[in-house]
């Protein structure tokens, strides 16, 4: 897959972004020989890339988190690790980004470095089934805030349409408007749509690009 050195994800809380980043970091792993995920959500999600930790380091992909990120309990601090990472240009980064405009503030101190790489994405998940992001409209401005607080603009967009264990093949499908919309209102492309693995099959060749992923489960 198409893919840059550096791949940020954002998105508001319970976007899905924290999934969607690991899911890509193992799909990265079977494709280049370094690769390291780093989480620096730190708007206390329910799900962190540390619950993902055992699939992760089977797979040979190195992950950079707070000591404390497994509780979700905790305002985790930055890992200072992250900054040899990035500079690092024989290693693919994979980087989870905080929930809001709030969590995009740990982005920032990195801003600098990250637009010196010329080899980045950052990308907007968003679900037009999640409250925040029921029209364009509004998540357009989820996104204006993340952008003015991380001081870097976003490259693409990510539709991940999704109601859970209920979702059908119809429910992705039917958000395909709103994800046009969100593209032509930002000027963005669309990156790539997911639909969970069990429903791949039968999306192939009606969205595209499509990508599959593996629900991650929480530690409890």
């Amino acid at each position: 897959m198409d893919h840059a050195r550096v791949t940020l994800f954002a998105g508001h809380y319970g976007s899905g972004k924290t999934n969607i980043a690991v899911n890509y970091a193992l799909a990265l792993r079977r494709e280049v020989q370094r690769v390291t995920i780093a989480d620096l959500d730190t708007v206390n999600p329910y799900f962190r890339t540390k619950d993902s930790e055992r699939e992760l380091q089977a797979a040979g992909v190195s992950l950079i988190c707070s000591d404390y990120a497994n509780t979700n309990l905790d305002m985790p601090a930055l890992p200072q690790s992250l900054y040899a990472i990035l500079d690092d240009t024989q290693t693919s980064v994979v980087v989870d980004i905080g929930g809001d405009d709030r969590g995009a503030y740990a982005l920032g101190r990195f801003a600098g470095g990250i637009l010196q790489e010329h080899d980045y994405e950052m990308l907007l998940v968003f679900n037009p089934y999640r409250p925040l992001t029921r029209t364009p409209a509004a998540a357009v401005e989820i996104l204006r805030e993340i952008e003015q607080a991380c001081h870097l603009p976003f490259t693409g967009l990510v539709n991940n349409a999704n109601l859970g264990e209920e979702t059908t093949p119809e429910h992705v499908l039917r958000m395909t408007g709103f994800a046009e919309e969100f593209s032509e209102m930002t000027g963005l492309p669309l990156r790539f749509t997911t639909v969970k693995d069990s429903l791949y099959d039968a999306m192939r060749g009606r969205i595209e690009p499509l990508m599959p992923l593996r629900l991650q489960k929480k530690i409890i």
